[in-house]
């Protein structure tokens, strides 16, 4: 699967830190939410409007009894 044996990865300082950043950039690439690096998804934006303003205000009387 990988074009080294595991034991050789430890031998060499610089090529466990290879190794460690591999593995860290593979979890970022997996977990990592969809969208720029601003946080802005790229899914179409829709305006929020009265009726929506109207649930929130109702969630959050709810929340405050």
């Amino acid at each position: 699967m990988y074009p080294f044996r595991y034991s050789s990865i430890f031998r060499s300082r610089w090529m466990a830190l290879l190794w460690a950043a591999g593995i860290l950039w593979t979890a970022y690439d997996f977990a990592a939410p969809d969208g720029d690096a601003a946080g802005n998804n790229q899914q179409e934006d829709m305006p929020i409007n009265s009726a929506d303003i109207a649930a929130i205000q109702a969630n959050l009387n709810q929340l405050g009894n």
